[in-house]
């Protein structure tokens, strides 16, 4: 299946090209029948093997065995129709809207073949099964449509897996977490993810309501970015919230060191929008949005943090995440209280971190600044000094108040 490629040439103009694409087109009708029969065997003797195999409780290596030839069997027969059917309609002009778009998803999946071979055959068994569960889901009978949403859950959630645990891989490799090439790998899973969200957590929530209690909040909240055009904010509240659900669902695909990363990448690109934008409203709204981000980082990841390489960094977030504690404790009694402090300690931390690194924060650390004076956290000093050497001073001075 993997050995076949595809290649639409344009039309032929000679008389006995001519006449053989007519009788091609005349016999298309009769293929694509005997394709779809084919494929109804297939389909039914795979989905029989799985009965069996999820009855075993994935233990018994015959029953698995079994399962995993009907299923190659299976792809096969799907790939055949591809090959047969919606390749022959397209060359020959006659292919709807969705058959066209079907063979361009095909070429895009069979394209990663050369360079990206791990990812292209996981994304083409996807491929191949999310065209016929679209089929199913337009023309099948609701016993069939039932049997094979079975299979559909279980088979797409070890691709998803899969294809993330791939991604992962890639981006753990090496230490510049920030490395350019790599820009594309944190764009691959926050796709993914959304793609998982959309069409499989969906249908899981639908289907299984109770299994997924804990999630719902987050998902409602992930569809309010369903809709509509979004702007850079909203991408990033978005990724952050499938990076939420990431934890509860992928927390062996995306292990913890690779959603550090993806965290690390979204501050950069949340601090980066609020030292970019001017206008005063959308200023604070993506502040407001970098602040829960902050948040989520060391509630949702660092909490969750077992092995810390640096010692030093452990007892750091040790520090912080008691003041964190003992801030939550006043939500109740005292909210206007509570979200001062919380700012304040997560203002300071970031200040902190944004300092002396490699980009250019210092609009962003003035913005920082003028929030901590603003909450009465650090003294403003007016620039009254006549040296250079008093104005380091000075700089100094509000560095140590905001370190304290």
């Amino acid at each position: 299946m993997e050995e076949r490629s595809l290649r639409i040439t344009g039309a032929d103009t000679n008389f006995f090209n001519k006449i053989t694409s007519t009788l091609t087109r005349m016999l298309i009708p009769t293929k694509i029948g005997i394709n779809g029969m084919f494929i109804a065997m297939k389909r039914n003797a795979m989905l029989k093997a799985y009965e069996i195999y999820a009855k075993e409780n994935d233990t018994n290596e015959e029953a698995e065995k079994k399962f995993e030839t009907a299923y190659t069997a299976y792809l096969e027969a799907l790939d055949k129709h591809i090959m047969d059917s919606i390749y022959k309609k397209v060359k020959n002009g006659v292919a709807s809207e969705f058959e066209k778009n079907a063979m361009s998803k095909y070429y895009g999946v069979t394209s990663l073949k050369e360079k990206e071979y791990t990812e292209y055959k996981y994304r083409k068994q996807k491929y191949l099964i999310e065209l016929d569960w679209d089929g199913i889901c337009a023309n099948a009978k609701e016993k069939v449509l039932q049997k094979y949403t079975s299979f559909y859950l279980y088979k797409m959630d070890a691709l998803y897996k899969a294809i993330l645990k791939n991604y992962s891989i890639k981006l753990a490799d090496g230490t510049n977490i920030y490395d350019s090439t790599k820009e594309w790998v944190y764009t691959k899973i926050f796709y993914t993810l959304e793609e998982y969200v959309q069409n499989i957590l969906a249908l899981k929530i639908e289907k299984y309501p109770e299994e997924f209690k804990g999630i719902e909040a987050e998902y409602e909240k992930f569809q309010g970015f369903t809709v509509g055009k979004l702007d850079t904010r909203d991408i990033i509240e978005k990724n952050m919230i499938l990076l939420g659900i990431s934890r509860k669902l992928f927390t062996h695909s995306i292990p913890l060191i690779v959603a550090e990363h993806c965290y690390e990448k979204l501050l950069k690109d949340a601090r980066t929008l609020l030292q970019d934008t001017k206008i005063a409203n959308k200023r604070e709204r993506a502040y407001s949005m970098l602040i829960t981000l902050i948040e989520d980082f060391y509630t949702k990841l660092l909490s969750t943090k077992v092995y810390w390489e640096d010692l030093e960094e452990r007892e750091k977030f040790k520090k912080i995440w008691d003041k964190y504690q003992e801030i939550s404790a006043l939500k109740e009694t005292n909210f206007v209280e509570y979200v001062k402090r919380k700012e304040i300690l997560f203002l300071k931390e970031d200040l902190k971190k944004i300092h002396n690194t490699k980009v250019d924060y210092s609009k962003l650390e003035k913005y920082y600044k003028r929030k901590l004076v603003d909450y009465g956290a650090i003294r403003e000093i007016k620039n009254t000094f006549k040296s250079s050497g008093e104005y380091k001073g000075a700089i100094k001075e509000i560095i140590n108040k905001v370190s304290a």
